[in-house]
């Protein structure tokens, strides 16, 4: 962030207060941690359950914060030794000055939300767009209504494209997100089971999903999975422009794979443009494509696309290629889990050469679906050449029931020590091993066990 004055700062936030004898002062960046403040930034204090932040104003202030916000209903007294701002609310104050701030800076804007491939297909846009333009990017799980204004706030007047990522557990939560950072590009990578809890159904998940329109500028475009039905209704009440992408012969975008290994995917777009990725997965391509039609429309060269995406690197725990030290193929795809995403790992190990060892974790957060869910995975290796499969948790049980009947051997472990323990004495050289749990069950656990053998 940029130096902003008090008195830019209180055109933005509404109501607000401020000591006019601090209208001049600057603040540079904001945190809401107090252990960190760094000379200048802005601190933002929220009312918890168990403490109250505003405690921690003062000592923010001495410890060179540029200025505090202040809730008025706080019963804490306000800091007599430095610039405070007086607002109704912090959090709403913080989500004002983002969208503010945003519109100051003026980047092209890309909001990305889906139940699975979020991170995946950021980190791909801000590959395929950075040969020619400086982006920045939502940084780790920065992406809902406290973590996304954080991430605007650091943007300098450098940045041309801003890539901010869109989560929630429940509705109405992304369409604030929308409305903050009004985007140009509004990406739906794919609606799966995840928040099945709150949400009662995917149904329900892709009406959540989709409010991600409600701040796309008129002028802007909707990239969305074209193969997924439950979608159809609301692009239909679409007036801006929409961009389908997927593997039916009527999207817009059609993705057909060519070749897969355990090196990576080559594919074809629309029957003529072809690219290679370094990294696996049906579900990769379709991910690929989104970044690849965005920045054909931001007119980055065809040449530089398909450099990019060649040396592409991902976040971690995302179907991550490692070799064990005697030679197996770890992929390590532990980061998060749906049935969904199960389903296109257990596609993508299928066609991987040698033994093919599959570890699975529970699902977490699908509520009375969670038994269907987990047998449907279990079933879904039926005719899908998978060797071995290892499970771990309560819910992976049902995979387990109705997968053993499809492989040649299948175990569930009442404990991780014990799963290490038993494949570790199994592994062979050029065996691959695919590792997927919800990132609750810390399965990178297993992974890291697995690689020292």
């Amino acid at each position: 962030m940029i130096d902003i004055t008090l008195k830019q700062l209180s055109q933005w936030i509404e109501p607000c207060q401020i000591d006019e004898n601090y209208l001049e002062h600057c603040i540079l960046g904001a945190t809401i941690d107090s252990r960190q403040i760094q000379k200048g930034q802005l601190f933002i204090p929220f009312k918890g359950e168990n403490v109250d932040g505003h405690r921690f104003c003062e000592q923010a202030l001495e410890d060179g914060a540029g200025a505090v916000l202040f809730q008025e209903d706080s019963e804490i007294n306000p800091p007599q030794n430095g610039p405070v701002i007086f607002v109704k609310d912090t959090l709403t104050a913080l989500q004002q000055l983002a969208k503010h701030y945003l519109e100051y800076v003026a980047p092209t804007v890309i909001a990305v939300t889906g139940s699975n491939g979020k991170t995946t297909t950021k980190d791909m846009i801000e590959n395929v767009l950075s040969g020619k333009y400086q982006v920045q990017k939502t940084q780790g799980n920065y992406n809902n209504e406290i973590g996304m204004p954080l991430t605007i706030l650091e943007l300098d007047t450098r940045t041309e494209v801003s890539i901010l990522e869109m989560g929630m557990s429940g509705f109405h939560e992304i369409e604030l997100l929308s409305k903050i950072a009004k985007p140009d590009f509004a990406v739906i990578t794919n609606i799966g089971e995840s928040h099945m809890q709150d949400l009662g159904s995917r149904e329900g998940i892709a009406q959540a999903k989709f409010e991600i329109v409600k701040g796309l500028k008129p002028e802007g475009t909707l990239l969305y999975d074209g193969d997924e039905p439950l979608l159809e209704p609301h692009v239909a009440t679409m007036t801006s422009r929409t961009i389908s992408i997927g593997l039916n012969r009527k999207n817009d975008i059609v993705c057909q794979m060519l070749e897969q290994d355990e090196n990576g995917i080559t594919f074809e777009l629309n029957h003529k443009s072809r690219y290679t990725l370094p990294v696996m997965g049906e579900h990769n391509m379709r991910n690929a494509a989104i970044a690849i039609t965005i920045a054909q429309r931001l007119d980055v060269p065809e040449d530089m696309i398909h450099e990019r995406l060649q040396h592409l690197k991902l976040t971690g725990m995302r179907m991550e290629k490692l070799v064990s030290q005697n030679g197996a193929i770890i992929i390590n795809d532990a980061y998060n889990a749906s049935p969904t995403s199960m389903k296109a790992a257990i596609d993508t190990l299928s066609t991987m050469n040698g033994r093919k060892l599959l570890i699975l974790g529970d699902v977490l957060e699908l509520g009375e679906q969670s038994k269907r869910m987990h047998i449907s995975v279990g079933k879904y290796l039926a005719e899908k050449n998978i060797d071995f499969l290892y499970t771990f948790g309560e819910a992976a049980m049902d995979i387990h029931e109705k997968g053993k009947h499809f492989v040649e051997e299948a175990i569930h472990f009442d404990t991780k020590d014990k799963m290490i323990r038993y494949i570790s004495s199994i592994i062979r050289p050029k065996d691959t091993v695919l590792v997927k749990a919800s990132r609750g069950m810390k399965m990178e656990e297993v992974v890291d066990a697995l690689l020292a053998y």
